[in-house]
């Protein structure tokens, strides 16, 4: 399974419209709210998300409906502080470690509790906005322009070029560690156009025949990652420094090794990423 994908929640957008029916959901004594601190979540030994009783929430805090659990209302809860900017090492220990489906819950909430703390403003007057719809929106108290949680479009993408794939590193990453190329898409860009321009960009690399392989929704703060593979017309790398630290040819038998578990020139991407997924769909391909 991609990571942050296969959630369980029924989203109840039905609720989200309707306030007397949002009102008995918090009402319900069966309804559960997600423990996290600093955007950090609560994980049991199984793997679980923790969870724990609305009358847990801060006394300040609003309450974002994340859907229904076999009929049972969960709730993160708002308080206003954005996300870090620094991903912290222990989160992503604890990515590692969830059970199936359960990043996708905690995706969710990440993203548009760091949404609704980020846009406290109306982007069209200026004027203080509320949260409405159970938390999936915020509606300018001034002018009444409605606002959504956004998700940003990002590719990325592995170059193929004679049985080899095209990786980079940034400098922040561990070292050692490569992974697939990938950027923001701009306004009037299809994803194949993204994909080629972002390769071109960061490598100096000519492509074709970009072919669409999986997305997946990465929370940090709020991108759809469409993952991508495409034809190089050469091999000839021209780095762009201020993107990448270095980029290297990979040939599949040396990245089917890697990702099993054996030495390589690169340490892969972790598996909840979908850099993995992408490395893993191109190397079987072989």
């Amino acid at each position: 399974m991609i990571g942050f994908t296969g959630g369980t929640l029924d989203r109840a957008d039905r609720l989200r419209h309707d306030p007397q029916a949002l009102a008995a959901a918090m009402g319900d004594w069966r309804a559960r709210l997600l423990t996290l601190r600093d955007y950090v979540p609560e994980v049991t030994d199984d793997g679980r998300l923790g969870w724990t009783t609305l009358a847990d929430a801060p006394e300040d805090a609003e309450l974002v409906l994340l859907g229904l659990d076999g009929g049972r209302p969960c709730f993160a809860a708002l308080t206003g502080a954005p996300a870090p900017a620094a991903r912290s090492p222990t989160l992503f220990a604890m990515l590692d470690s969830l059970a199936a489906g359960e990043a996708a819950t905690y995706a969710a909430a990440r993203a548009v509790l760091d949404w609704h703390a980020r846009h406290g403003f109306c982007a069209n007057c200026g004027h203080a906005t509320a949260l409405f719809r159970a938390g999936w929106g915020r509606r300018c108290e001034g002018c009444a322009t409605e606002h959504f949680p956004r998700t940003d479009p990002v590719v990325i993408m592995i170059a193929e070029h004679d049985g080899r794939a095209l990786l980079g590193r940034q400098p922040a990453w561990p070292q050692g560690r490569y992974s697939a190329l990938a950027g923001f898409l701009e306004p009037g860009e299809s994803i194949e156009e993204a994909v080629a321009r972002e390769i071109g960009e960061e490598a100096g690399v000519a492509v074709r025949d970009v072919r669409y392989v999986a997305s997946q929704p990465w929370p940090f703060p709020s991108s759809l990652m469409i993952a991508c593979v495409a034809t190089a017309e050469a091999d000839a790398i021209t780095l762009d420094t201020n993107e990448l630290e270095d980029a290297i040819w990979v040939p599949r038998d040396v990245v089917q090794r890697v990702l099993a578990g054996g030495d390589g020139p690169f340490l892969p991407p972790p598996r909840y990423a979908i850099a993995h997924t992408l490395l893993t769909a191109w190397a079987e391909q072989g």
